[in-house]
């Protein structure tokens, strides 16, 4: 299938946010759950491009934070002392696909200057970095979330709509169980019975295979209904008649017919998955302190002091909407390429 300009800009933009996230290390100015207790709630950093000619500082540089004297948790800029944004500075060190150990960071400023895109929460961590951090656990907990939902959904589709009988007859029945419980309340359900004191990475696997295994059913019934008419094919019967086994038949003809429909349903499931571990994670379910995600990092915003006070705390929940559009936008344009083919 050759895909259109549409969709490539698609592609391409969602693989960067994911390598994005992936070397979060490198992009992240510091530590994501190292504490500034002298800095709670500090905004966004004022990065200045230019000042007074009388300033000779290098350009863009930052102004030294001082705490308000008349406000608590209150900030002003005290630009007699100033600091260089550099890149390709050293810092905390970080792991790459939990093998290669770095300490190189995009960028930077000296110490005790401190560059907080995205200001810094309760505890005076970095929120930028917190969100590129966060971004491997919610996002990568969708993709492979979806992974293990397609890998059983098409299992079950081609086994049933090969096989029919009996064995179409218990494998239907079961998604039509699954499609009838409301999902997000049965991961609830799900995820409140099963102990609560976990690792970060204990919680993650368990996340991914609770969403994974809860959307199998819609999947499966889609590839069902393309088996079903793949079967009956001239090439197939012939290639049965000449002595194919089951297995040959499925892995050479059928399984190829059903590549869009997996695609397609990818696309779709991803940002669906990607909001089930938000809203996990929002309530308490998912990955929790110190490790970020996006879901634990919106949870403070039950609080109603910080969501009026300290706007950047909304940021990572504005982040995860060009991730839906996205997602949902390459889903419709594989749809209709994929009517338009057939």
């Amino acid at each position: 299938m050759i895909c259109s300009r549409k969709t490539v800009a698609l592609l391409v933009a969602l693989c960067t946010l994911h390598l994005g996230v992936l070397f979060a290390g490198f992009l992240s100015p510091y530590d994501p759950v190292q504490q500034n207790r002298d800095l709670p709630f500090a905004p966004p950093t004022h990065i200045h491009f230019a000042g007074p000619e009388k300033m000779n500082v290098p350009r863009p540089f930052i102004c030294a934070l001082d705490e308000s004297r008349d406000e608590p948790i209150e900030y002003v800029e005290n630009c007699s002392r100033t600091y260089p944004v550099q890149l390709f500075v050293k810092g905390a060190p970080y792991t790459v696909l939990g093998i290669a150990r770095f300490d190189l960071h995009f960028f930077g400023a000296p110490t005790p200057a401190r560059v907080f895109v995205m200001g810094t929460d309760a505890y005076g961590r970095d929120v930028f970095s917190r969100f590129f951090f966060g971004g491997e656990v919610t996002l990568f907990a969708g993709l492979l979330a979806t992974g293990l939902t397609l890998f059983l959904g098409t299992i079950l589709g081609v086994v049933s709509g090969y096989y029919g009988g009996w064995v179409d007859a218990v494998v239907m029945r079961g998604a039509e169980l699954f499609l009838a419980l409301p999902w997000l309340y049965l991961l609830f359900a799900l995820r409140a019975f099963l102990p609560l004191s976990l690792n970060a990475v204990q919680t993650f696997l368990l996340l991914i295979m609770v969403i994974g295994i809860v959307g199998w059913a819609r999947p499966a019934r889609m590839i069902r209904g393309v088996v079903l008419s793949s079967r009956e094919r001239h090439y197939v019967l012939a290639a049965r008649l000449y002595g194919a086994s089951n297995s040959y038949l499925m892995r050479r003809h059928i399984l190829p017919d059903t590549y869009s429909i997996v695609v397609t349903q990818a696309a779709l499931l991803i940002p669906q998955y990607v909001l089930a571990e938000v809203v996990l994670s929002f309530l308490g379910l998912g990955v929790g302190e110190p490790t970020p995600s996006w879901g634990n990092m919106l949870s403070t915003l039950q609080q109603y002091s910080v969501l009026s006070s300290y706007w950047w705390m909304v940021i990572p929940g504005i982040a995860l909407i060009p991730v839906f559009l996205g997602y949902v936008a390459l889903a419709n344009d594989l749809a209709l390429r994929e009517t338009g083919r057939t």
